[in-house]
């Protein structure tokens, strides 16, 4: 059975509702409307309900369930795809609900789902404490935990979700549940890495670990010329890197830094964007020989603070612009893949203004060594690396270019990545790659399954959706 997709006025939406409702034309709605994926202002939709709190979310819920409407989910805003705010649809949208408490004797952090991660960041670290998440403090916490969560703590402390104690939520006919490893733990198994498929989830908890706050991290910079011989170098040195390196490989245009030459400026260089959580004694140890493997035009690896480290690619995450990702996992970085990606930068369609990068992700460590792959929806089987392609741009008219450029780059990649895949870092690509995305065929029937039983008429579908269905 499915949702209704007729267009519904919403004139009886429940008057007992708390928070503000916001239609087209009422003064807060474009306000309201805007997310970090710009192409999702093309169409706005029918009605915004700003819930203030769990009993506001049961509420629209119970509508919506009443009335066989579909629900699209606001948290952070932060998706590439822009189902937070798809046209003429009903939009639950939590980013009111911010509430983060910290336990520094359990180490637990308690979020609702409208925190995003800075505050989160800056919470924790009050008491010395972080939860391994993203990379962007503007990311919304709820979407980047349900997708699974990765970031420059998964080598030494693993995925957002290997840190997901439990989960409050609220069911499709308004019912508050309770999902962790002993109860609903279907559910739970579920909710780490399946998306927001099956219920509004109102409460996160997450385990923290002791980082900072003092860290040594920062940017080696190296000429374009230099990155095919520097990513060949790489695998090799990694090998043996500690858990407490973090490193994220950008390719993109250079900044108009002062140390930079400014010939260089606005033309690609190749970033390594390190992170070290470990004894601040040792970092030199971890870092000069990452810039030893070439000549760095400038090393900007420096004593910072963790929030600030974890912030520091917020400048090429700007929110508003249309945008669109591409992504997923490599088995090993291997020449042919590091041509491929190379070749690519040459074809990139961007314009000034526009920002694009291509990011390769060092994985390993506790993300991949410590976990079960089957004990989650969230897979990462076989990933050494995971490759990203991000590209942003103002103008509507540039949409097809960049999407056919992206589509290029994804199917010269598809002979050297993985079907499985972290869906949080790439658009949705279709039917197929949903059904590997969580690594195995018999993974994503119990998905259906689990998805039957919370929301068997499919009115959680603006995501990465899973088909209600019966396992085996």
């Amino acid at each position: 059975m499915s949702a209704s997709t007729e267009p519904h006025s919403h004139s009886d939406f429940p008057t007992g509702f708390r928070g503000t409702v916001l239609r087209p034309g009422d003064d807060q709605y474009d306000a309201a409307r805007a997310v970090y994926q710009g192409r999702a202002a093309d169409k706005g939709p029918a009605l915004i309900a700003q819930c203030a709190d769990e009993e506001d979310v049961a509420t629209v819920l119970r509508y919506a369930s009443a009335h066989d409407i579909p629900v699209a989910v606001r948290g952070g805003g932060h998706g590439s795809d822009g189902y937070a705010m798809p046209g003429g649809a009903l939009v639950i949208d939590l980013s009111a609900m911010r509430a983060i408490t910290v336990d520094p004797k359990t180490r637990v952090v308690r979020a609702q789902p409208g925190v995003k991660l800075g505050e989160m960041d800056a919470a924790a670290q009050q008491h010395g404490l972080a939860v391994p998440a993203g990379t962007v403090s503007s990311t919304g916490v709820a979407g980047l935990t349900l997708g699974g969560g990765i970031g420059f703590l998964m080598r030494r402390h693993g995925a957002t979700v290997d840190n997901l104690l439990a989960c409050d939520m609220i069911t499709v006919d308004g019912r508050k549940v309770r999902a962790d490893a002993t109860e609903n733990p279907e559910l739970f198994w579920a909710l780490r890495g399946g998306g927001g498929n099956f219920g509004v989830v109102t409460s996160f908890e997450y385990r923290a670990h002791p980082v900072g706050p003092d860290v040594v991290a920062g940017q080696l910079i190296f000429p374009f010329d230099q990155a095919a011989d520097v990513l060949g170098k790489l695998s090799a040195h990694l090998a043996t890197a500690p858990r407490e390196l973090g490193l994220l490989v950008a390719i993109a245009d250079a900044p108009p830094l002062p140390m930079l030459p400014e010939d260089v400026h606005g033309t690609p260089v190749l970033i390594l964007v390190v992170v070290y959580t470990g004894d601040l004694a040792t970092a030199d140890e971890v870092v000069q020989p990452l810039a030893a493997l070439g000549r760095p035009l400038a090393d900007l690896v420096t004593k910072t603070t963790w929030v600030q480290a974890n912030s520091m690619l917020d400048a090429v995450a700007p929110y508003g612009m249309r945008m669109n990702l591409r992504g997923g996992y490599l088995p090993a970085l291997s020449g042919d893949a590091i041509d491929v990606l190379l070749e690519h930068v040459a074809t990139v369609p961007a314009k000034p203004g526009d920002i694009y990068s291509i990011n390769i992700s060092f994985m390993g460590g506790a993300i991949s060594e410590d976990a079960d792959e089957d004990a989650m929806a969230f897979s990462r089987a076989g990933a050494a690396w995971l490759w990203e392609a991000i590209c942003k741009w103002d103008a509507p008219e540039a949409d097809a270019r960049y999407d056919d450029w992206a589509t290029t780059l994804t199917e010269a990649m598809q002979p050297h990545a993985l079907t499985n895949g972290y869906a949080n870092l790439t658009d949705d690509l279709g039917e197929e790659w949903r059904r590997g995305v969580h690594g195995s065929d018999a993974k994503h029937q119990r998905l259906r399954s689990v998805k039957a039983a919370w929301d068997p008429r499919n009115l959680l579908r603006f995501n990465k959706n899973i088909t209600p269905g019966t396992a085996g």
